[in-house]
């Protein structure tokens, strides 16, 4: 009898330690209220904004840094018409200093660039990935993938609108958090014909976006 209650713990024991194997994920509501909440303190980042296929949006492509206060440089790949167009920018203040492929730097002010793309609201508390993530649906932690948790959830159209203009309806999309930070560190977006992916890195690290010496 004493055998049987053994051999019945110890298969307890291990049915226990092979259903319960990893950590235990987090609620995702409550992770991404917390992502939501941690990146209204981000003071700087770099960006990459990357497309598989074809999706109508206008910006196919980025690299750039970004700092709280709104300042942003980079290079962006837009689809004008058909053609793709790579634009060189400083933002700095209320001025935008860019340049295509050829010639040198023009300017524009901030509200002339927003009709197009404003990559200062990415870290804007109320138009970017704060107010991204806190008004995300449906959130549903995946799975660990290395340092970050994988979460599927459902963006508006709307809330997605700073982040990536041409984007007017809902998106069934997937996030990676962070897991010690609950810093965002990859946002996808599956659309019409493609998909949109998002990544940030290098939070918080100095940065000084400064006019090109071309502009004077």
């Amino acid at each position: 009898m004493v055998r049987k209650i053994l051999v019945a713990l110890l298969a307890a024991l291990v049915t226990a330690c092979s259903s319960g194997g990893g950590a235990e994920l987090p609620d995702g509501p409550g992770l991404m209220k917390k992502a939501a909440e941690a990146m209204k303190t981000v003071k700087s980042a770099a960006f990459s904004i990357s497309t598989d296929g074809k999706p109508k949006v206008p910006v196919q492509k980025a690299d750039g840094r970004l700092t709280a206060a709104g300042d942003a440089d980079g290079t962006i790949t837009l689809d004008v018409l058909g053609s793709l167009q790579e634009i060189t920018f400083a933002l700095v203040g209320d001025t935008v200093h860019f340049k295509g492929p050829t010639g040198g730097f023009q300017k524009l002010t901030r509200k002339d660039l927003a009709q197009f793309y404003d990559p200062s609201a990415i870290l804007d508390p109320a138009r970017g990935i704060p107010q991204l993530l806190a008004n995300a649906t449906d959130a549903r932690v995946e799975a660990a993938e290395g340092d970050a948790y994988r979460v599927a959830t459902t963006f508006s159209g709307q809330s997605l609108t700073s982040l990536l203009p041409g984007v007017t309806q809902g998106v069934n999309g997937k996030v990676w958090i962070d897991q010690a930070s609950s810093r965002l560190t990859k946002v996808e977006l599956p659309l019409q014909d493609g998909t949109v992916t998002v990544s940030f890195a290098d939070y918080d690290a100095a940065v000084t976006i400064t006019p090109p010496p071309a502009a004077g």
